[in-house]
């Protein structure tokens, strides 16, 4: 993620000669950030977008923060049978931007046509995770055709039942027997760590899916 930083000054009233010294200091220079590529908030597109639970975890109407500062995600609402493997590697250090590497193998007997990573969209103010990053090579007239791995990059509530207050970004088709590795870039937007809650799921039906029978809701800790 890029900011670029626009200054303007701030128009100052002619004044005579001997008052110059205050004229310099009452014209002030105001910077304002433009924030790099962010998810839609209508739904999904084909450019640019839109933990494990403790024992006895109930649903709640959307994320939340606990006492230990840990983001939470609501229960899904169904969960699917398809059994996956998976691994989560956090390739960020202390203070630094890096990348969340997440790996998924189908070992069900069925394709799942789209693959979902969702988290609370409250991690961005820590950092800020993207499937992609900024580049003016991305698209480039005459040029090769965009190509992009990932389906969706939506910010609930989204056109297809994204929750409120959560991320989600797709990916697949992940085919029977098949391995999907997904680079998810975190760039640090303030100090300090943070742990949340991603759950994997299928698109198709919005049902987390399963790894050893239990459901695919893990907690990540970034330093």
């Amino acid at each position: 993620m890029t900011a670029r930083m626009t200054a303007r000054f701030r128009p100052c009233r002619p004044v005579a000669l001997l008052a110059l010294p205050l004229m310099v200091a009452a014209c002030a220079l105001q910077t304002s950030s433009t924030p790099g590529p962010s998810p839609s908030t209508a739904g999904p597109s084909s450019g640019i977008p839109t933990s494990t639970p403790s024992a006895g975890q109930t649903a709640s109407a959307g994320p939340s923060a606990t006492d230990s500062g840990r983001l939470t995600l609501p229960a899904p609402k169904t969960s699917d049978p398809t059994p996956i493997s998976f691994s989560v590697t956090v390739n960020v250090a202390a203070g630094e931007s890096g990348r969340i590497v997440i790996v998924v193998t189908n070992l069900g007997e069925v394709m799942i046509p789209e693959l979902i990573l969702r988290w609370p969209t409250d991690v961005r103010d820590t950092v800020f995770l993207a499937p992609f990053e900024p580049s003016q090579q991305r698209i480039r007239e005459g040029g090769d055709p965009l190509v992009q791995d990932w389906t969706r990059w939506v910010e609930g509530p989204g056109e297809h039942g994204e929750p409120a207050g959560t991320t989600t970004l797709g990916w697949g088709p992940l085919l029977r027997g098949g391995t999907l590795t997904i680079p998810v870039l975190a760039t640090r937007v303030a100090p300090g760590p943070i742990v949340f809650d991603l759950q994997i799921l299928n698109g198709d039906t919005d049902a987390v899916l399963r790894s050893d029978g239990a459901p695919v809701w893990l907690q990540v800790e970034v330093p």
